[in-house]
């Protein structure tokens, strides 16, 4: 039963490279602590060239004009041990996750997928690369060989089954610890086997079982099995909840759109890499912004602190940058605004080009107002939708092109102002709320017009006001203003003898709201200069004006 480690040498450097990919080749190096007693965590192999070691304070490093200085982020260092695990979730179902640069994983049965097992080792170090990660990436008959091989070797490694003391037996003590915490009892350990002249594992190995039990017990001999590549662990996978998610905390504070736009880019192509290695699509974006001063957000006094707050501001930055903030959250005990976006796909997509084109419309109809200090975007995963389509059904334009040409619309007319009208469960006249449009092929195949039509009504929106002569208390004559004229093919005025009427029919709604409302409805025929024309006339019986809402065609 074959298994898999992958293992990210110096992570945390990692979690930054995988942000900032254009330090991958300098040497870089990780500090943690408060000011002015910041130490070195982490640096990589070539940081180690120029000198920086683990334990070096910041100001000790900062003499090294080569090397590049970054504080430990948290947030980075989740993005990245979420990608390592879609990375192997991608290959086998059963992960175990087994720290935060280490991720285990059975290949029982994949060779029929993906090949030879060391196909699979290369194809799981080139998926890693995409998603922004160099790892060590070893397989070997048991979890122990895997996890030795993978902390020891570089690159790509096949422990023979039957030969691991012999392969592993290079590798330096300190190897089996690897996968432990800091202890004081690995410590002495090694003190131990540095005083015996134990530096390899091949030398742990050849100590009798014996003598090596009477002086360390257990776990003597526990060390020596592992480092014959053998023992008794077993994998434990867990089920990591579909999260993908990056986020990124910047060095200093983005005030224009254009830079934000690159890292919105590099994000999107991480996150797409992340969905695309376990076969799934995008049903909606979420951009999370916080801001740099969140002080415009506080208001009256009158407002407690434990409360969130949305407000708008109107201001203006620059000419180059014109930013009319849309909405902002001032958050529990955090001196800083957070600037939230949601952007709904109407059908699942997988394109990051297309997805930064909809966030710049966006952002750039809805600026945040502030300089930008943290970026998180997330993915809400979905599956990808199907791609044929019937040979009778009419043809449709691309989902991405359609959202696109959508998204620009809405930036000129205004958010909610286009999409498709959904009637709203009322008896209010033209009661309807605008829903994102989503077009549906098969509703538009298989519909067919009835063949009792005759005529239609074409609704005037606005309607039109007009005055009303009554006879016996049925309308007579009607006449609109002078100015007012509506689209017609001679742009006529409605004025004229009322020749017939039907109605009045009342009805009424909302009776328990402020803005109840009653109105008496007419069908009536006017004799016009060009001919007799139909009309529903409209007494509003709140308001007490009368209006033409529309003509039959």
């Amino acid at each position: 039963m074959p298994f898999a480690c992958i293992f990210v040498p110096d992570f945390p450097v990692a979690a930054i490279v995988r942000a900032e990919p254009e330090l991958r080749m300098s040497p870089v190096g990780v500090v943690e602590g408060k000011p002015p007693l910041q130490k070195i965590c982490s640096v990589n192999e070539a940081a180690r060239g120029a000198g920086i070691s683990l334990g070096m304070t910041k100001l000790q490093a900062e003499l090294c004009d080569e090397v590049v200085l970054r504080e430990r982020s948290g947030l980075q260092e989740a993005t990245a041990h979420a990608a390592l695990l879609d990375c192997a979730q991608s290959f086998s179902p059963r992960v175990e996750d087994a720290g935060a640069d280490t991720v285990l994983f059975d290949l029982s049965g994949l060779e029929k997928l993906f090949g030879t097992v060391p196909k699979i080792a290369r194809q799981i170090s080139r998926r890693a690369a995409e998603i922004g990660l160099e790892v060590n990436v070893a397989v070997g008959a048991t979890i122990e060989a895997a996890m030795l091989a993978a902390h020891g070797f570089s690159g790509v490694s096949i422990v023979p089954d039957g030969k691991e003391a012999d392969f592993l037996g290079g590798l330096p003590v300190k190897v089996l610890f690897a996968d432990e915490a800091a202890s004081a009892e690995a410590g002495e350990l090694l003190e131990i086997f540095q005083r015996w002249g134990v530096r390899k594992c091949r030398d742990l190995i050849a100590l009798p079982e014996s003598e090596l039990s009477e002086r360390l017990g257990q776990r003597g001999l526990a060390l020596r099995k592992k480092a014959c590549g053998a023992g008794p662990r077993t994998l434990a996978p867990s089920d990591a909840p579909l999260i993908f998610e990056e986020a990124i905390e910047l060095e200093f504070s983005l005030v224009l759109l254009e830079p934000l736009a690159f890292l919105l880019s590099r994000m999107l192509d991480q996150l797409c890499a992340r969905l695309q290695a376990r076969a799934l699509a995008a049903q909606e974006l979420r951009l999370e912004l916080t801001l740099e001063d969140g002080s415009f957000l506080r208001q009256a006094s009158s407002v407690t602190s434990h409360q969130n707050i949305e407000i708008t501001r109107d201001n203006k930055l620059s000419e180059r940058n014109p930013t009319i903030p849309d909405q902002s959250h001032f958050e529990n005990g955090d001196s800083r605004g957070t600037f939230r976006r949601n952007i709904h796909l109407p059908v699942p997509l997988l394109d990051a080009t297309t997805f930064l084109k909809l966030l710049q419309l966006d952002l750039k109809s809805n600026p945040p107002g502030a300089p930008v200090v943290k970026v998180r975007l997330q993915m809400k995963p979905a599956k990808p939708r199907p791609g044929q389509s019937g040979l009778f059904t009419p043809s449709s334009p691309e989902p991405e092109k359609l959202e696109l040409t959508l998204a620009r619309i809405s930036g000129v007319v205004g958010a909610g102002r286009a999409g498709s009208p959904e009637l709203l469960d009322t008896h209010r006249r033209e009661a309807f709320e605008m829903r994102h449009f989503t077009p549906s092929l098969a509703k538009i195949a298989d519909w067919q017009a009835p063949q009792d039509l005759v005529t239609a009504l074409r609704i005037f929106r606005p309607a039109v006001v007009v005055a009303v002569t009554h006879e016996s208390g049925r309308p007579c004559f009607i006449s609109s203003h002078d100015s007012v004229r509506f689209q017609t093919a001679d742009s006529r005025q409605i004025r004229g003898e009322v020749l017939w009427a039907a109605g009045p029919w009342r009805s009424s709604g909302d009776w328990w709201e402020e803005d109840a409302w009653v109105r008496d409805e007419w069908d009536i025929a006017v004799q016009e200069k060009a001919g007799i024309a139909l009309y529903r006339l409209v007494h509003d019986l709140v308001g007490g004006e009368w209006m033409v809402d529309g003509t039959y065609d």
